[in-house]
């Protein structure tokens, strides 16, 4: 057997009665649609039913499943305590998506928090599926901080695991849709969210998972959704595979997204292998804008490739242009991969004694020395974008009102403490929030008396 069935489903805790207390009724049409979805899944008898929760244990590099025996968990937290869960879990399932995982070098496995508890996000699920099915074992697993491409590629994993033990397994993505929908919601307004809402169940309504990876990061956070790489995972656990889809419902009245689906495979189909279709669209796209970079840009890319290849610097190309060897000036070279920062490390002012050895060693320092990432890998290289920013010379300002987040970077001083943001960055918006990410960067107290100081960039693609 295979995954046989899989359904994208909301978690909101008030829609269990007992946490509710009579404000669930706002939601009757997602509770009729919960409903049918528990029935569907006895009908379907399986073995094993897949969570993931938003919820449950998230590290940024890793993808944790849920080790032991079972789990168990109640809404305590929620004001009913009297509504509680105890699951088996399948742990001959998650012992071979470990050892795949763990032979093919892939962040996921039960390492890390052995956290017991349910999370309200398998619970909810798992209140409905209760009431009709009972004769099932769990696979509860969290997402990451990893980027959507990353979490198709486990979902494709699971598949694997379930296909290779014969299971009759359900999958279940559990997920909220954007919170932020209705001036009187709990989280306000945002004109992302009805658009991500109305994006997503277009998108899943038609089983167009491919269209998945074309939602991108800043979007998402702006929408405050929870449960898109859950859906992405979902996905990828029926890669290759036709399926049928259908909306059952979507509801946005408390100010946050409901939205419920489900997806019946139908038998294998090769035009929907989406990672696979998608890598080489990135892969294509990046060399036609390798086969444009200028100068500054390809001498960060071979230099960021050389160490990678070889661990050590390489020395200066023959190729490289008399600008870059009488200039000298601060850099940042930035690396990104499938939209995500990879890493970025720079200088302030110059350290070389030209811009072309600026350049290769803070390239090398971006793949290798940027502490927020592990290092870049071989199996990297034909997917990052890399560009090169060079600084111009930095004036001390007055005021905020002298920033551009577009036009100036900015350097945040106080004392012999000093954070710097480059400038024209996707998600940073407004001055404050360029002044205040540079704070952190430099370790500055929000109270701390600083200096600003504005420098201007040339970007080289």
């Amino acid at each position: 057997m295979s995954i046989i069935a899989a359904f994208m489903v909301p978690h909101p805790p008030m829609i269990v009665p007992d946490v509710g207390r009579g404000s669930e009724k706002q939601i009757e049409k997602t509770i009729k649609a919960y409903e049918k979805v528990a029935e569907e899944i006895a009908v379907f008898k399986p073995e094993t039913i897949i969570i993931s929760s938003p919820h449950s244990v998230m590290y940024s590099n890793y993808f944790h499943i849920s080790p032991g025996a079972g789990a168990a968990g109640s809404f305590s937290e929620f004001g009913a305590p009297q509504v509680k869960f105890d699951v088996e879990y399948d742990e001959e399932l998650v012992n071979l998506i470990s050892r795949n995982a763990e032979d093919k070098h892939f962040p996921a496995g039960t390492l890390g928090e052995k956290r017991k508890e349910l999370d309200h996000g398998t619970m909810v699920p798992l209140w409905f599926i209760l009431k009709k099915y009972r004769d099932f074992k769990l696979v509860r697993t969290g997402l990451s901080g990893y980027d959507l491409l990353k979490h198709y590629e486990y979902g494709m994993m699971i598949k694997d695991a379930v296909d290779s033990l014969g299971r009759k397994a359900v999958y279940v993505a559990s997920g909220d849709l954007s919170h932020k929908l209705q001036d009187y919601g709990p989280y306000g307004f945002a004109e992302e969210g009805p658009v991500y809402d109305s994006r997503i169940m277009d998108v899943c309504s038609g089983a167009r998972f491919g269209e998945l990876f074309d939602f991108d990061e800043n979007f998402c956070e702006k929408a405050a959704e929870c449960g898109h790489k859950s859906f992405v995972i979902m996905a990828g656990a029926l890669d290759g595979r036709a399926v049928e889809a259908e909306q059952y419902s979507h509801e946005d009245v408390t100010g946050v997204g409901y939205g419920i689906c489900s997806f019946i495979p139908k038998g294998e189909d090769d035009g929907r292998h989406f990672l696979a279709e998608r890598l080489k669209l990135i892969e294509d796209e990046l060399e036609q804008k390798r086969n444009k970079s200028d100068a500054y840009v390809k001498l960060a890319r071979e230099s960021a490739e050389y160490f990678v290849k070889n661990g050590s610097v390489m020395q200066l190309p023959d190729w490289v242009q008399e600008e870059l060897l009488k200039t000298k000036a601060g850099t940042f070279v930035s690396i990104h991969k499938f939209g995500a920062l990879r890493g970025c490390i720079g200088t302030i002012a110059s350290t070389q004694e030209n811009l072309a050895l600026e350049i290769i060693q803070n390239a090398v320092s971006a793949v290798s020395r940027d502490p927020r990432f592990e290092p870049v890998t071989e199996d990297e290289l034909n997917y990052l974008d890399i560009n090169v920013d060079v600084l111009g010379e930095a004036e001390p300002i007055k005021s905020e009102a002298e920033l551009d987040v577009k036009k100036y970077g900015v350097i945040v001083q106080s004392g012999y403490k000093r954070g710097l943001l480059l400038p024209d960055i996707d998600g940073v918006d407004t001055v404050e929030q360029q002044v205040s990410i540079a704070r952190r960067k430099g370790n500055i107290a929000p109270g701390e008396k600083i200096e600003l100081f504005r420098f201007e960039v040339v970007r080289h693609y």
